[in-house]
């Protein structure tokens, strides 16, 4: 099979730094291009998939064209609005998109057993989420934690928006049985940790990813990207990791 022409969509970052790097170690990939800052977007136009990373207001332009070109969307970036996320949605009707808050293996086997150790405890176990990233991250909570929030939400039917608690300030009183905590720490060069609490009277379960390396995740957006194409052949649908790890 012909290597996958992929474009690097956030080029100058430092995941795209990464991205740009572990595409040229993989023979099952080419290079197409990348793409940075006010840089045009007609070069996507000469691959086969497109990898963002770059920032929530720069993802839609790139969503358009690969829409409009019917080019695999790889979107690793996160904070988007709701608008963009229902932007997403819509498209993924036409071409495929892999919209993963996190392209990590081992955090991905980590929203695996959340959600596992969630609903063998029971929602008598308090749930919150603590994660650490380093002083140049734009937002907040990242997605990955948003995402287990998400994941904590859907086993104890709670609702992200009206059930998360986004840290504690004075006296917000006791905690209630309806609320996940997720607390944003930032500092140094901390690439990502992720920790989940599960705490009831008497024990606590902890389940925490760290990561190292940016490596981690950009060979992870490019797995995803052969996998729409090998194995959905680029059937049209909103997927991410935990399809392209086979862990529905």
């Amino acid at each position: 099979m012909n290597p996958l022409k992929v474009v690097i969509y956030g080029s100058k970052g430092r995941m795209g730094q990464a991205l740009v790097s572990c595409a040229e170690e993989n023979s099952a990939l080419q290079l197409a291009g990348t793409i940075d800052a006010g840089d045009s977007l007609e070069g996507i136009a000469s691959c086969d998939a497109v990898i963002d990373f770059t920032h929530a207001d720069a993802t839609l332009p790139a969503l358009r064209k690969c829409a409009e070109l019917g080019k695999i969307l790889v979107i690793g970036t996160t904070g988007h609005s709701n608008d963009v996320r229902q932007a997403i949605t819509e498209a993924s009707s036409k071409i495929p998109v892999i919209f993963s808050p996190n392209y990590s293996v081992g955090v991905n086997t980590l929203f695996w057993v959340t959600k596992k150790a969630a609903e063998i405890l029971g929602p008598e176990y308090d749930a919150e989420v603590i994660e650490i990233h380093h002083r140049l991250k734009k937002d907040a909570p990242s997605g990955t934690a948003r995402r287990l929030v998400e994941v904590l939400d859907e086993a104890y039917h709670l609702d992200y928006e009206k059930d998360t608690r986004h840290g504690r300030v004075g006296m917000p009183g006791e905690r209630t049985r309806s609320e996940v905590g997720v607390h944003a720490v930032r500092g140094g060069d901390v690439v990502g940790d992720h920790t989940v609490m599960l705490a009831a009277p008497g024990d606590r379960l902890e389940l925490t990813h760290r990561a190292s390396s940016r490596e981690t995740f950009a060979r992870g957006a490019l797995r995803a990207a052969l996998w729409a194409r090998d194995t959905k052949r680029n059937a049209p649908g909103l997927y991410d990791m935990q399809d392209v790890l086979g862990l529905r």
